[in-house]
């Protein structure tokens, strides 16, 4: 690795900044309209495992926002190799695929962490303080990795920009309800539950809300996390190799 990642992350941070005032704005819209639909409209007066039904959202959205920005970075990359020819130049440039699939995973990681803060605020808007101590920003951490590496892998195999939003429809979607976002897992049937458990949010979910509400989480959920999130990358950096362009 030769130090070559930070200019890949410069490139993404800039084009970040440029429209932060925007993203901010768009990562505002979707949690707001879940804490008040859900978190006020429906579950005002819901008490769900011991706490409000807000305090009980508020990790679960934050889970998902780390999963969701984090796999963001696979928009951005499509846009970059197929409208803009960018990844053809990282191509040629003295870069190893190593330095550019860190770059592009900690781009992912800042935009999730930044998305992840703006919820912060807006639980603070309407009353709610979490304990967002280390476990819970470990947790989240480790869940954008996964899924930062996961799109960086995915968008050196499709083949259009519409086949990334097929990625996101078929997979990214699903798990953003299924994880126990909204509700407690235990609602459902036990097939369904045991199923759950093969999804890394189901576990980033749990560790991030036992957290938020002062527990100490289990081990278990921060050792899969990171070793699926070793794989991602490593499958990331195979996949990087294999493209051609």
């Amino acid at each position: 690795m030769s130090g070559a990642w930070q200019a890949v992350f410069l490139r993404e941070m800039l084009i970040l900044r440029r429209r932060l005032f925007r993203q901010i704005f768009s990562w505002s819209v979707a949690p707001l309209l879940y804490l008040i639909a859900f978190g006020y409209g429906m579950g005002r007066h819901v008490t769900v495992q011991g706490v409000s039904y807000v305090e009980f959202l508020i990790p679960g959205l934050l889970a998902m926002t780390s999963m969701t920005q984090a796999f963001a970075i696979g928009s951005e990359i499509n846009i970059a190799r197929f409208y803009w020819h960018i990844f053809e130049e990282f191509q040629a440039a003295p870069m190893s695929h190593l330095d550019y699939v860190l770059g592009e995973v900690l781009a992912g990681l800042c935009r999730a962490i930044l998305a992840g803060l703006v919820i912060v605020g807006l639980g603070a808007l309407f009353g709610v303080f979490l304990s967002y101590n280390l476990y819970f920003w470990i947790a989240f951490v480790l869940n954008g990795l996964v899924f930062s590496s996961l799109a960086v892998a995915l968008a050196m195999v499709v083949k259009s920009h519409a086949d990334q939003a097929f990625m996101n429809n078929f997979i990214i979607t699903p798990m953003a309800f299924l994880g126990g976002t909204f509700f407690p897992l235990a609602h459902l049937p036990e097939w369904a539950q045991k199923v759950l458990q093969f999804l890394p949010i189901t576990h980033a979910t749990f560790a991030m809300r036992d957290a938020a509400l002062g527990k100490t989480p289990p081990l278990f959920p921060f050792g899969l996390l990171a070793v699926l999130g070793v794989a991602a990358f490593a499958g990331a950096v195979f996949t990087v190799d294999r493209a051609k362009d």
